[in-house]
């Protein structure tokens, strides 16, 4: 234990009763918690069986057995429960089974399974399911805060009509599930607590059971989880929780920080001990943390501190508006790694919605840096894309089988799964490809006249379309082709609404765009030969194979994500981008009166910094299709002035800094086209 501070040592020894760790961001709670496992084991006598610790996800439950498979090893690491809370839960209903009314081979609902329940309990009900989603959402409310159905049919629950709906259908949902021998997520956690409430002596042999329980992110908890952790815990008290009601950041989900204080009422011995020693950020850049979060009330302070010096301002770039925005962040990004000669997994952007992404893909794309999107959808995973993606590829080499049966029916050309099957079936007996295969006489034994005469019919529009390409300028290929298909008429076939096919054809305009500035590039490069369509295809495959290399972590890639997805996360150099009203703090917060949550949010990403913290904002933005006067983040206006660094859009710049800035893109081109 001689790695640990004296607050680490004494949160792993202490056994006497009930502890809360507060760990503050970068604090070192997993280290606690392994630490404190082994130590139960080794220097305490409680056998391994006898210990439990449970988490929120898979992720953090894998690393915390790694780490304490490095303290304990072989037998005396036999029998230790580390899981998610709903891994617990469902070992729980599978011993006590028969305690439930459920058969042993019980089936677990995803959020799609209950949905399409739902729907069809609605429309017996209702005759449609328009307000589905909501109900869905309710019921899952209602479940985890431990509220059956008949409680719920006892409550004064107003006039909004999917509430109503939610409770007229609550009990009937779960009548088919018990029919259906099914369980749904949230049950995970209600049926194992509810059965504990009500039968005591199962709850006593699941108490004997799990003699020690560590709980982590315990901010994170709903009513139904704090209720099983009370449970089990029982009188013995024999209990350790690390949280930070700093770090709340799940509302929306009904984690509640205020479990955090309901401790010291349900444990009147509760001990506290403080993680405030950040091993992780600048000094600067955790009093900006501790200056914004201190406007949230606590029930516990704390502050965070660091002995790894203070480093430098947290710069705040102010943009014209959001096009500005993305090509500021982009452009200081190249000149940071050329200036300093870090790597492109050292910088993460950040953002509050999915949505602002978009610009920022675009301009990483131009600048062909490797990205990697974490918890959102990548420019390339878009179905639309990777649609058009498969025709280049397919033009560029026929003989692509894999890109042929993504595109032969789309759009439809009544060439349907049969046909597709005997066309596999003869290509492999054949040997030969799929596109191939379509012109040989022996296919006609394997499917009728008709599909032969499709299949036909669209291998030779691929040659026609082929040999236009072969020596055509990219961008009018992609144009063509896009034309020739209509596509825009089969995205306003197959989208939800009309908002969403205008969004998806946005895509593809991107895409036509994004080649239309890899040509021009290299027609300003005396050096480089005239880009054809083969080229095009290359490239777009070798970025798309390298965002999936970066989803596998083993790229040098920029990550981008949500402030939510951060969480847990850590950077070097960060950027946390919209930093303005109605962004963030986000506008339906500050309409349900959430501004705490928001100011978390805000306090999780400026502590994913490791050495150097940007923001950003615009002046404008475009909303409903006219730009829009924004308002800088009060965020920005209850952080320490002398920490901060503005830089505005008309501000100049040194000869010194363009020189560098110039070079850093003349690199970026060469990467690109090279």
């Amino acid at each position: 234990m001689s790695e640990l501070n004296p607050r680490q040592r004494e949160a792993v020894r202490y056994i006497d009763g009930p502890l809360l760790v507060l760990a503050g961001a970068g604090s070192g709670k997993t280290r606690v918690i392994t630490q404190k496992i082994a130590y139960l084991i080794q220097s305490c006598g409680i056998s391994a069986r006898h210990i439990a610790a449970v988490t929120f996800t898979n992720k953090a439950s894998r690393e915390m057995k790694s780490r304490v498979g490095q303290l304990v090893k072989g037998k005396e690491a036999h029998g230790l429960r580390v899981s998610t809370f709903h891994t617990l839960g469902l070992d729980i209903i599978r011993r006590e089974v028969s305690h439930l009314g459920l058969k042993p081979a019980f089936s677990i609902y995803d959020a799609g399974d209950a949905m399409a329940l739902l729907k069809e309990l609605m429309k017996r009900q209702y005759g449609g399911d328009d307000q589905v989603e909501r109900v869905q959402a309710q019921i899952s409310r209602w479940k985890n805060q431990l509220l059956s159905a008949e409680e719920v049919g006892r409550m004064e629950l107003g006039e909004d009509p999917a509430t109503i709906a939610a409770a007229r259908i609550y009990a009937d949902y779960d009548r088919h599930l018990r029919a259906y021998n099914a369980v749904d997520f949230d049950d995970l956690i209600l049926l194992p607590a509810s059965l504990f409430m009500r039968q005591p002596e199962v709850l006593e042999q699941w108490q004997n059971r799990i003699r020690y329980l560590l709980v982590d992110e315990y901010q994170d908890t709903n009513s139904c989880q704090y209720k099983l952790v009370q449970l089990l815990v029982g009188l013995r008290g024999a209990l350790t929780v690390v949280g930070d009601d700093d770090q709340s950041i799940y509302a929306w989900r009904g984690a509640q920080p205020e479990n955090l204080s309901l401790l010291k009422n349900d444990f009147p011995r509760l001990k506290v001990i403080k993680l405030e020693q950040n091993y992780r950020s600048m000094g600067r850049i955790l009093k900006v943390a501790n200056t914004l979060i201190a406007n949230n009330p606590h029930e516990f302070e704390k502050r965070l501190w660091s002995e790894m010096g203070f480093g430098d301002p947290i710069r705040v770039i102010s943009t014209r508006n959001e096009e500005h925005e993305a090509e500021q962040i982009v452009a200081d990004l190249l000149h940071h790694k050329f200036r300093h000669r870090t790597e492109f997994r050292d910088y993460a952007i950040l953002y509050r919605s999915n949505h602002q992404s978009r610009l920022f893909e675009k301009k990483l794309r131009e600048n062909n840096i490797p990205y990697f999107m974490s918890g959102g959808t990548s420019f390339f995973a878009h179905s639309e894309v990777k649609d058009i993606m498969a025709y280049l590829r397919l033009l560029n080499n026929p003989d692509d089988d894999s890109a042929f049966l993504r595109v032969v029916n789309t759009p439809r050309r009544e060439i349907g799964p049969t046909t597709l099957e005997g066309l596999s079936s003869y290509a492999g007996k054949r040997g030969v490809s799929l596109f191939s295969a379509c012109f040989e006489m022996g296919l006609s034994q394997y499917i009728n006249e008709r599909a032969v005469e499709k299949l036909n019919q669209f291998g030779e529009w691929l040659v026609r379309m082929g040999e236009q390409a072969r020596d055509g300028d990219p961008v009018e290929v992609v144009k063509d082709l896009i034309k020739a298909i209509d596509y825009p008429m089969w995205l306003e076939e197959t989208s939800r609404d009309p908002k969403t096919a205008e969004r998806r054809l946005e895509n593809v305009e991107d895409l036509v765009s994004w080649i239309g500035r890899v040509v021009d590039k290299s027609e300003q490069n005396d050096e480089l030969k005239e880009v054809k369509l083969a080229d095009i295809v290359a490239r777009i495959t070798l970025m798309d194979i390298l965002e999936r290399q970066a989803e596998e972590n083993i790229l040098d890639a920029v990550h981008m994500m949500t402030l939510h997805a951060a969480k847990g996360l850590e950077f070097p150099n960060v950027y946390i981008i919209g930093m303005e009203e109605e962004i963030l703090p986000h506008r339906v917060s500050l309409e349900e009166g959430n501004v705490e949550e928001e100011r978390r949010l805000a306090y999780v990403g400026i502590t994913r910094a490791q050495r150097n913290l940007t923001f950003s904002l615009a002046a404008k933005r475009q909303r409903g299709g006219e730009a829009m006067e924004c308002e800088a983040s009060r965020f920005l206006d209850e952080l320490p002035e002398e920490d901060l660094e503005w830089q505005g859009h008309n501000q100049t710049s040194t000869p010194e800094q363009r020189k560098e800035r110039g070079q850093a893109h003349l690199d970026a081109l060469k990467n690109m086209l090279g």
